[in-house]
């Protein structure tokens, strides 16, 4: 179970940026170029950074760096890639560290029962009927390579960067200009002719004999230098906290004791529980103004939702078939349990002034006319221990098997230092295995890419003593039993992936030079089909087409394709690279968007607008707050450490 129910944690080192989805899909990593700049240079080995007095290891970049490469590669292997992501994952951990920092000195935090309550959220599925799903947990647990206090951690520490992204963000608007402008580059459409160079068709053509062949493998051969990675093999034993024989239930006294020790985590705040009818009330528009007609017609029709429900209407009813609050009105108007503060002044105010079940007359906010009915209303108080035993007990049964897992790993290392894993593993009935080979990307044989476990099986020099390394869900005690270094293919072993990238080359250039004469042609004719005609490409004509849209071949219009929408009616774009195409472009007809469709639009414009608003302000604030710690000497980078993980070295 989860242990941050034992102990307030203080804010330790683990944080994801964006990566674990499966236990913080909202979480928020801030990425700011240069890392390391202008920073202090020092040499500990293993430490990449600091900020205060909080060390960024080594081994949780590479775990950072390692989970964005799946995520990118949606667990589809790419672990090769992994240096490349390093400089991206460091620069997270260190701003986010640098945040937390930061939020401290504004005097936030996050409480154990904040972390609880997020949890509880359905999206995390951890509570199945109010019980606590352990199997779900450990299934986290597994696929993020992290152990509980871990996952915890870094969750917590997403918390209270919200927290303070919240503050940072308070106060950013956006205007009716802002709006306008947007709404007027978004609906904008365009139709154009285009043709298309595929770089496909053009590799088929193209022929490779041996000879130019090994000529461009011996060109490109740093390309293949140790490309075949190095492997090992362990002995190792596993041990699961879960399932080791012998240990103790957890006691009523041990349950009470706990209990009285963590009360404040265990309390609930003023809360009430509503269900609403919305009618919306239209927003200012371009000139500021709102539209008083629409206004009125908008409470006419609340007004006459009143009367229904007051005639004996289902409120829920009613609801479902009128609320312009679509989150709500599919559950019958519910906005279910909300602690106070959390709404509108305006709506809370009416609805706690009502009795349990009554129904309010309108309540005008910004969103427009409600209707209220209060459901429920809960003083703040303690939950008694019957009500939390579901959460307490698993939660100390883990920390026995926790510390029995631990305590027996750290006997068979000692006893195996002395006599041998084999033998060691034998005396407690346990058997020590012999993997095949592997490499770092496919992770221990019988673990898997593990990041911990792996970093401590390559960092092992071959036959030394056994070693203990924790693992999501035990410990993994091992001695490597033998290496094979890195090597570089032979010619012949490589040969279809030469041929490959050999025809994708020239297919490259071919589709550059065919592209530029397509653009060079159809501009002097003032005709593209009659430029494609010359160097065989077909022309296609597209629908109209918004910034947002796609184009069969073209892709995204918010690509290279975008330039239509700067362009003329006849005229021709220059080359285009679309993927590993190459395209030309003809403007046919520009549409322009009418104000009919502002009215519907511009709620969600203006919500789009503010969400990169604060995105910006949230950027710069991180920005800022890094450089102030450069410069006072808060953030040290390790230069040697980082360019070693990134293979930047000297070496």
């Amino acid at each position: 179970m989860i242990r941050f129910l034992q102990k307030e944690n203080a804010i330790k080192k683990y944080v994801l940026g964006g990566i674990l989805l499966v236990i913080c899909a909202s979480m928020v990593m801030f990425m700011i170029p240069g890392i390391g700049q202008n920073t202090r240079l020092f040499t500990k080995t293993g430490v990449v950074a600091t900020v205060g007095d909080h060390e960024i290891t080594a081994t949780e970049v590479r775990q950072t760096a390692l989970r964005m490469v799946q995520q990118q590669f949606r667990g589809q292997g790419g672990s090769q890639f992994v240096p490349f992501f390093v400089q991206q994952a460091a620069e997270g951990l260190i701003v986010n560290q640098a945040v937390a920092v930061e939020a401290s000195r504004m005097g936030l935090k996050v409480t154990n029962g904040e972390i609880l309550e997020e949890l509880r959220k359905p999206g995390y599925g951890l509570y199945q009927n109010g019980k606590f799903d352990q199997d779900r947990w450990d299934s986290i647990m597994q696929q993020s390579g992290l152990n509980e206090a871990q996952l915890l951690d870094q969750l917590r520490q997403q918390l209270l960067v919200n927290k303070v992204q919240s503050v940072v963000a308070a106060g950013v608007v956006v205007s009716s200009d802002e709006i306008n402008r947007e709404f007027q580059q978004q609906n904008v459409k365009v139709k154009f002719d285009y043709a298309v160079i595929n770089k496909d068709d053009l590799a088929k053509a193209i022929k490779a004999n041996d000879v130019e062949l090994k000529a461009f493998f011996e060109a490109t051969k740093k390309n293949y230098e140790n490309s075949i990675p190095e492997k090992r093999q362990v002995q190792m034993v596993q041990l699961s906290a879960t399932s080791l024989p012998g240990a103790q239930p957890v006691s009523q006294a041990e349950m009470q004791a706990y209990y009285n020790q963590h009360r404040d985590e265990y309390r609930e705040p003023d809360q009430f529980k509503s269900s609403h009818i919305l009618v919306k009330t239209p927003q200012p528009g371009p000139d500021g103004k709102v539209d008083d007609k629409a206004v009125a017609a908008a409470q006419a029709k609340a007004q006459d939702l009143l009367k229904q429900l007051k005639a004996g209407a289902k409120f829920e009813d009613v609801a479902k078939k009128n609320s312009d609050d679509p989150g709500s009105a599919a559950n019958g108007g519910s906005l279910g349990w909300t602690r106070k503060g959390a709404l509108v002044p305006e709506f809370e105010k009416a609805a706690l002034a009502l009795n349990k079940g009554q129904i309010s007359d309108l309540v005008k906010s910004q969103f427009g006319f409600h209707i209220i009915r209060l459901d429920d209303k809960q003083e703040a108080h303690l939950k008694s221990l019957d009500e939390v035993k579901s959460l307490i007990e698993p939660a100390l049964l883990r920390q026995k098997q926790t510390r029995a897992a631990e305590a027996l790993a750290t006997q068979i290392t000692s006893e195996a230092q002395k006599q041998g894993l084999d033998a060691a593993a034998k005396a407690h009935g346990l058997t020590a295995a012999t993997t095949d080979f592997f490499d770092r990307a496919q992770g221990v044989s019988g673990v898997g890419p593990v990041p911990a476990v792996t970093d401590a099986v390559f960092s092992a020099k071959q036959k030394a003593a056994p070693q203990a390394v924790p693992a999501p869900q035990g410990w993994v005690i091992f001695t490597v039993v033998a290496i094979k270094p890195p090597a570089t293919p032979a010619f012949e072993d490589v040969k279809p992936k030469v041929e490959t990238e050999f025809r994708s080359q020239k297919a490259a250039q071919l589709v550059s030079q065919k592209t530029q004469e397509l653009a060079d042609k159809a501009k002097a004719y003032k005709d593209l089909k009659k430029a494609a005609k010359e160097v065989g490409a077909t022309v296609k004509t597209s629908e109209l087409v918004l910034p947002s849209g796609q184009v069969p071949e073209i892709g995204s219009m918010a690509g290279p394709a975008t330039v239509a929408f700067s362009m003329k009616s006849g005229e021709v774009s220059g080359p285009l690279t679309i993927g590993n195409n190459g395209a030309v472009l003809a403007l046919l007809e520009r549409q322009e968007p009418n104000a009919a469709d502002f009215a519907l639009k511009q709620d969600a414009i203006r919500e789009e607008l503010l969400g990169k608003k604060k995105q910006e302000v949230i950027r710069l604030f991180a920005e800022n707050l890094r450089q102030r710690m450069e410069k006072s000497g808060t953030i040290k980078v390790n230069q040697n450490e980082l360019k070693a993980m990134t293979g930047r070295g000297d070496s």
